[in-house]
């Protein structure tokens, strides 16, 4: 008889559900959301049934639900329905239906496999396929994160290990992830955002190129319904600077994949810059996307969020805070 398994490891939830491992043992101590047998002792193992509930709390925290009521839908399986402003939210039973789950590692695995080799043949259409169907099953989150994103990075270290053969294979699957995500951000943009959102300026510091996990975020905020304002590759520190100044955005996310091309004094300016009439003075927090940033603590005005998923998290909650402050103003000034 085969044992069961013993379940994954608090590093290996984290990084498939893009969470840091303090957020699950802080949700853990708080919520009560944690792995349902733990021995004393012994390294804490998730059962599929507790990542799914974890998969839920993800889910309902980046819609806007405070953790919270999220824990508790979560584990009950409710779903919070919005109210009116001003009035809390009620969790409702939900109709029965099985419990969420996370793609299968086999399914997974199949799909990155099925990608990287429609790739390396220059097939654009089976590319095509199989990136709408991964985002159509996945959602865009496990999807960039399960597949998208292993497969750019298997094909950058097959050129990379073969003496830059296979430069073609990288191209074209990049063109056709881009595609791809702007169909997701396209689609999402079909909605009108709600009225006094500021929008997420998004851009790459100078010297930048990899726009990618920049577009996957825009994808993702435009689900959400969230304005954007996408300035892609390698933009001049001055030109940054204009953007913030004319726009006053809720945040500014800076993407830098590497240490040699993250700009700590850029970072620091823009989180210090301020616009508005004197007496309101604005100024705007900075997220530090990328791995780039790693290895020193965010400064004050600044996050560092650990993956896709927390990103859309931060950046909600900070697009309503601002809609919020706003209306807050605005009422202020008329009374």
């Amino acid at each position: 008889m085969t044992e069961p398994s013993p379940g994954l490891t608090s590093g290996a939830v984290a990084r498939r559900l893009g969470v840091a491992p303090t957020t699950l043992r802080s949700w853990d101590r708080r919520y009560g959301i944690g792995p349902a047998a733990h021995e004393s002792g012994r390294h804490r193992r998730w059962s599929p049934e507790d990542i799914a509930v974890l998969q839920e709390m993800c889910r309902l925290t980046a819609s806007g639900v405070p953790p919270a009521e999220a824990a508790r839908a979560a584990r009950s399986g409710a779903v919070p329905v919005a109210h009116a402003p001003g009035q809390a939210h009620a969790p409702v039973q939900a109709p029965a239906r099985p419990a969420a789950r996370g793609p299968a590692v086999g399914d997974v695995r199949r799909e990155l496999r099925g990608l990287g080799r429609a790739a390396v043949r220059l097939d654009s259409g089976a590319m095509d396929r199989l990136l709408e169907s991964a985002i159509a099953r996945h959602g865009l989150v496990t999807a960039w994160e399960e597949v998208l994103a292993p497969a750019l990075h298997a094909v950058g270290r097959k050129w990379e290990t073969s003496e830059d053969r296979y430069v073609e294979v990288e191209h074209l699957l990049s063109w056709h992830v881009s595609t791809a995500l702007r169909r997701v951000g396209s689609a999402g943009r079909a909605g009108t955002p709600e009225a006094g959102t500021p929008p997420v300026l998004l851009a790459c510091v100078p010297h930048e190129q990899h726009t990618l996990p920049l577009e996957a975020l825009a994808a993702g905020l435009a689900e959400l319904g969230v304005p954007t304002l996408m300035f892609g590759a390698a933009v001049p520190p001055e030109a940054l600077d204009q953007a913030v100044r004319r726009t006053g955005p809720a945040a500014v996310a800076l993407w830098a994949q590497a240490r040699s091309t993250a700009d700590h004094p850029l970072a620091r300016h823009v989180a210090d810059t301020s616009w508005g009439v004197r007496g309101a003075r604005s100024r705007t927090a900075v997220l530090l996307a990328g791995p780039g940033w790693a290895g020193r603590t965010p400064g004050p005005g600044m996050l560092r969020p650990t993956g896709l998923r927390e990103a859309l998290s931060l950046l909600r909650g900070l697009c309503a805070t601002a809609r919020d402050g706003e209306g807050a103003t605005t009422a202020a000034g008329a009374s």
